[in-house]
């Protein structure tokens, strides 16, 4: 009943997107890690403590779900969703401070940390994601929509190529396409983690977070005028 700027409506609509998926790859950070640290070779045997408590920390959250949902007449989803984020890091601590055999361990011992910073650089590209998939919506169907992303996914991995090396050339047309098409290769550090390195640069996270910020900003502003224009029926 009371008036929403179309500017403050698409925003809010960003911002929900990006929250929703942040959640999304918390848990996914979180279950990575704990891969990283029941992990073993041919020689080892599987860490069935760490398993099970995984596995009964997804069907607690699952039954908490369903049981807000009948008894309390609570959406299921989102009380799922929560329940999954807080089941997911009470097991993260509960396994951590054990070993395979159950025995006390200093905490999170054999986690790869690397995969923090790594986990976060996937989540910066996933915002720009968002930031496209948003500004298309503003015009276009979902199908559409979906085309345009997945254009500029399978471009931005293969812009060092198509058009970083034009820019590097000096062809002013590879500048303007390196520049307007997004370098998901920036966020994906799967090599320097195979490398075995110790630790990550932080301050190379925060330079993409810099990009991130610019990319998305440009993003939205696009999708802001041209919402702004849009007739709505």
């Amino acid at each position: 009943s009371k008036p929403v700027g179309r500017a403050q409506f698409l925003l809010a609509k960003y911002a929900g997107l990006a929250l929703a998926l942040s959640v999304l790859t918390y848990v996914n950070l979180v279950a990575s890690l704990l891969a990283s640290r029941k992990a073993f070779d041919a020689y080892g045997s599987t860490d069935t403590f760490a398993l099970g408590v995984f596995a009964l920390s997804i069907a607690l959250a699952y039954a908490i779900g369903g049981f807000s949902n009948y008894f309390l007449h609570r959406t299921f989803v989102s009380d799922a969703v929560f329940s999954l984020l807080l089941m997911v890091s009470l097991a993260f601590l509960v396994i951590n401070f054990f070993n395979k055999e159950m025995q006390p361990q200093q905490f999170a011992t054999g986690v790869d940390w690397r995969m923090v910073p790594a986990g976060l650089l996937i989540l910066f590209a996933i915002w720009v994601l968002a930031g496209l998939a948003l500004a298309s919506s503003t015009r276009l169907d979902i199908i559409p929509t979906l085309a345009i992303c997945s254009a500029f996914f399978l471009l931005g991995l293969m812009s060092d190529y198509l058009f970083g090396r034009p820019a590097d050339a000096g062809a002013w047309w590879g500048n303007v396409l390196y520049s307007l098409t997004p370098n998901w290769q920036l966020f994906w550090l799967a090599g320097a983690l195979e490398t075995g390195r110790n630790t990550f640069d932080w301050g190379y996270v925060g330079k993409a977070f810099g990009y991130m910020l610019l990319y998305v900003g440009a993003v939205l502003a696009l999708a802001v005028a041209l919402f702004d224009e849009r007739e709505l029926g």
